[in-house]
């Protein structure tokens, strides 16, 4: 059954983000405006939804509100808004100031977990970089750079270490003083561990979390094989499953708290996990790009009505496929860098043509309809995310890539081997070392 047109607020108060979900909202029926803050950005997802120029005016119209993401600019502050706007009885998926800190704040997640009963990886933070030298010196092993902060968006400054005895981390750690010593306020340095690395991702209503739970893998890697710069995310391959031993460690532990601080949306744990135990990297307490993308595309019943119920409280009816997705990220120079002449020559206002009508699975990220032709906007060269869905990984992976090669844009790129880990053992592990079987 099919729900009646509900009223959607979609707020980017930093970069635009959510323009695929609110465009599909739309496309189910329902009426959407959508506010960007970001001038470079504002063009955004113009010719796919109505735009807003002034978010507040729009809230009591509105039947839901959708923050996209933690940041109001260059400080977190959505869950400020979003606690705000319930307590006047607007309906939010958003988050709240806590929850946003377990993003920023780092050591503050770390202890979160700990308090929670969930097993943390050896973690110090550091705002001197001398000091974190003279740590891994008298304490070798590999370790994980990971920048604190404001900085911590520049993701090609976290650094995995590979020296047993630390002398890359401290070959970084020195390279970085000299070169972002004054930007950098802090960052934190935890043990590096082998293993599988999964995230467990759940959608919260304020209360609890909704079934099924999602299980998704990113590549932030910018080239095949994982080598080169980190990116935000170059790719995501995903299932979906029940409350199984994986998600009993992790977020299921944190139900409470999320309930306690009244949490109503995505929040995702990216994790290590090997034959010893579940060893948490870092949170998402938002939607994660391109992830939700890759889950507007697994869903089986409607995304407005899943966003609906769940900033309302509700159990949502979230049917979703049963079998594996994958979602792949076509870019354009200089992703995943900063350079507006490389830009303006090479990607502003391409074109994006298609090889046939069919569109199905392919979404836009920084994108613009003109006249009926799709045209890159923006200013970060992130024009689109092609899904595909299948029985297997592999049969996801034909359909993705079968997709891309219908689509043609100058200069694009992107990884070829999103969702090859699991089949190359991944999945096998985590079977074998039962963490997909009942909690």
């Amino acid at each position: 059954m099919c729900m009646d047109a509900k009223n959607f607020l979609f707020c980017s108060l930093d970069a635009a983000l959510i323009g695929d979900v609110a465009w599909q909202v739309s496309r189910e029926g329902h009426d959407v405006k959508y506010y960007i803050e970001a001038e470079s950005d504002r063009e955004i997802a113009d010719g796919f939804v109505e735009k807003t120029d002034d978010w507040r005016a729009e809230v009591e119209w509105a039947d839901v509100v959708i923050f996209d993401d933690i940041w109001v600019g260059s400080d977190i502050g959505t869950g400020e808004l979003a606690e705000e706007l319930r307590a006047q009885g607007t309906a939010v998926v958003g988050g709240t100031p806590n929850t946003d800190r377990l993003e920023e704040d780092r050591g503050y997640a770390m202890e979160v977990l700990e308090e929670n009963g969930v097993n943390t990886l050896d973690h110090r933070e550091f705002t001197d970089f001398g000091a974190a030298v003279e740590y891994v010196k008298a304490n070798p092993a590999p370790y994980v750079i990971k920048p604190l902060g404001e900085v911590q968006n520049v993701k090609r400054l976290l650094y995995v270490g590979s020296d047993d005895d630390g002398g890359d981390v401290i070959d970084v750690l020195r390279a970085y003083e000299k070169a972002w010593g004054h930007r950098m306020k802090g960052f934190q340095l935890q043990r590096k561990v082998e293993g599988v690395e999964v995230a467990v991702c759940g959608f919260f209503n304020g209360e609890s979390f909704v079934e099924p739970i999602n299980f998704n893998f990113e590549h932030k890697k910018l080239f095949p094989g994982n080598i080169g710069p980190s990116t935000g995310e170059m790719g995501t391959s995903m299932f979906w499953a029940g409350r199984n031993r994986l998600f009993a460690e992790t977020l299921g532990r944190l139900e409470g708290w999320l309930a306690d601080e009244g949490y109503v949306g995505s929040i995702d744990l990216n994790c290590i996990v090997n034959d010893t135990g579940v060893y948490p990297l870092e949170f998402t307490p938002r939607f994660g790009y391109p992830t939700i993308t890759l889950q507007e595309e697994a869903f089986e019943s409607g995304t407005g009505a899943f966003f609906f119920d769940l900033a309302h409280g509700r159990d949502p009816d979230l049917r979703v496929h049963r079998g594996y997705q994958v979602g792949v990220r076509v870019v354009l120079p200089p992703f995943p860098f900063d350079d507006e002449k490389t830009y303006d020559e090479n990607s502003r206002n391409a074109a994006v043509v298609f090889e046939s009508n069919d569109r199905e699975g392919v979404h836009i990220e920084d994108a613009k309809l003109v006249d009926g032709q799709w045209r890159v906007a923006g200013e970060s060269g992130m024009p689109l995310v092609v899904t595909g869905t299948g029985e297997t990984m592999q049969a996801a992976r034909e359909q993705a890539y079968g997709r891309i090669e219908d689509i043609t844009i100058p200069n694009r790129y992107y990884r070829d081997d999103i969702g090859e880990r699991w089949i190359d053992g991944d999945g096998d592990r985590l079977h074998a070392w039962g963490y997909l079987g009942p909690a």
